[in-house]
Parts: structure tokens; C-alpha cells; sequence
């Protein structure tokens, strides 16, 4: 059976998973990034460099950082394809947009593909790019049902549980809403070690108790044990929630457990852990007690 072709754009941590997650299931991967480098590890495992997603498949991953990056990177290469007067070959496309960003340029986005006939998708992904590398991540999806599962092979490679939303934004909106309560779940995490460790009890033994209680969350599963030794490697960038939970404030909804966690995130920044795991948020809350 011949392989299908999918464009990846943006090869950061969550783009990198999916293309190795799709790799590993036969697929064929066309990539693309603002920094070349970064693909050649992926060209090393049998993905292919394209100069243009865009033109090369027919249904393309987007995994940017925000949703003006998004604005960009893809205004950038429509220009390309008009300037090659291929604009026109794009009707039928489907774009797959796993970056969480901001849902009414979600849905801006989606409305101004539709004038070129590209279907656009807004499919942010809940789960840690490890997780995402071991098919354990959820996948929210907002846009048009018959573009929805035009992707069905795809959806089982790149998540465990997969939902359609509804409209273009929907999809977004509800990332925000799980990243928050992932959020302060892990915060709550960190803050319960930090109280263990200040009241004299084990921070070890604390987790275990943990797990085994009411109190449990996947999140101790993920991140208890890097608190506790401080193994910071990254899975998801502390700074990259931070943009999230600022997204989130954004919103205008009074959320006063969020701007709390703002600030810690913010403090944690400011000690230079922007680009750690998001883990680290643990150590704002040491200095705290300083």
C-alpha cells in the first residue's frame, strides 16, 4: 500500500514528536522549518525537507509557538505559491493546526483559508510532546466535520483520545480550559511537596501517599518525580505555559488561582527557568519560602 504524504511545519518539541510518532507508522513526512537544522535529525529517520508543505501535500501539522507565528509562517509561504501562481492548486487542502493559540485568530485563520478552498483545522494537543511520542496525548479538534475525518487515519497515530469540538476556535477554547486545570494541578503538586518538606515530612514518601490517595492526579505520575530531583529536562517549556495561562487571563473571565499562578510562572521566568520543564515552577515556590 503506497504511503501517505503529510507536511509537518515547525519542528520544536511537540512538531519533532509528531513527526516521529508519524514516521514509525509509515507514513511520509514532509518538513519544514524556519531553521533548517533542526529537520536533519528527522531527515536522518526518513522524512523528506519541503520547501513548501503547502504545495507538496495535501494535508499539512502546524506545531508553532503562537497563533501569530502561525499568521506568519503561513502568510509566507501563500506569498511564495502566488508568486509562483500555484495559489489556485491549493482547493481541497487540509491544514492541522496543533499550536495553542489564541481561538478567535483560530477561527480568523479558518475563514480566510476557506476564501482559497483549504479547510483549516484547530487541533491543539493536550499531553507532553513524550507523551505525544508515545501516542498518549489527547487531541481537541474545532472545524468542519467532513475535514475532521478526512483526517481519520490520522487521528489514532497522534493521540489516545481525540475529540471534534465543533466549530473553528471551539477546539482552542477548550485547550485553554484543560491547560488551566493541568496548570494548577501542577502547581498544587508543587506547593504540596514544598509544604511537606517545611512541616518535616519526606517529600518521597509525601508523593507516594499521594498517589495512592483522593488527591491523585496523572500530573504526579509526569512530573512528581522530576520535583523531587530537580531533573528539569524538558517536556514542556515552563515559558510556553506561561503564554498559555496569559492567553487564559486574557480571556477576561476573574480567575484569581490563574494570576496567582501567573506570577509564580513569571517569578520562575525571572530565575532564568523560562526554557526548563514547566516542572520547575517547584523552585518559585522554594523561593517563596526564603
Amino acid at each position: 500500500m503506497e504511503k501517505k504524504r503529510v507536511g509537518i511545519i515547525g519542528l520544536g518539541l511537540m512538531g519533532t514528536a509528531i513527526t516521529e510518532r508519524l514516521l514509525e507508522h509509515g507514513f511520509d513526512c514532509f518538513v519544514w522549518n524556519r531553521t533548517r537544522t533542526k529537520a536533519e535529525p528527522l531527515l536522518a529517520l526518513g522524512a523528506y525537507w519541503s520547501d513548501n508543505p503547502l504545495a507538496d501535500c495535501d494535508r499539512v501539522i502546524i506545531s508553532l509557538y503562537t497563533s501569530d507565528i502561525v499568521e506568519s509562517v503561513i502568510g509566507e509561504l501563500l506569498n511564495t505559491l502566488r508568486a509562483m501562481q500555484l495559489i489556485d492548486k491549493l482547493s481541497g487542502k487540509i491544514l492541522i493546526d496543533t499550536t495553542t493559540g489564541a481561538p478567535e485568530q483560530s477561527a480568523a485563520m479558518c475563514a480566510h483559508l476557506a476564501t482559497l478552498g483549504v479547510q483549516y483545522l484547530d487541533a491543539p494537543v493536550s499531553g507532553s510532546s513524550e507523551q505525544t511520542r508515545r501516542g498518549e496525548a489527547t487531541v481537541m479538534v474545532g472545524g468542519e466535520r467532513n475535514a475532521f475525518e478526512a483526517c481519520n487515519d490520522l487521528w489514532p497515530v497522534l493521540s489516545a483520545n481525540i475529540y471534534h469540538i465543533g466549530a473553528s476556535g471551539s477546539a482552542a477554547k477548550m485547550k485553554l480550559v484543560s491547560n488551566l486545570a493541568l496548570g494548577l494541578n501542577r502547581v498544587a503538586l508543587a506547593e504540596a511537596l514544598v509544604f511537606a518538606r517545611g512541616i518535616g515530612v519526606d517529600p518521597a514518601s509525601a508523593l507516594e501517599v499521594l498517589r495512592g490517595s483522593m488527591a491523585y492526579s496523572r500530573v504526579m505520575d509526569v512530573k512528581g518525580r522530576k520535583m523531587l530531583t530537580e531533573d528539569f529536562t524538558v517536556q514542556a517549556r515552563l515559558s510556553q505555559h506561561l503564554k498559555d495561562v496569559r492567553l487564559i487571563l486574557a480571556s477576561g473571565v476573574k480567575l484569581p488561582l490563574s494570576e496567582t499562578h501567573c506570577q509564580l510562572l513569571e517569578q520562575a521566568e525571572a530565575m532564568g527557568l523560562g526554557d526548563e520543564d514547566n516542572s520547575a515552577i517547584i523552585k518559585a515556590i522554594q523561593q517563596c519560602q526564603s
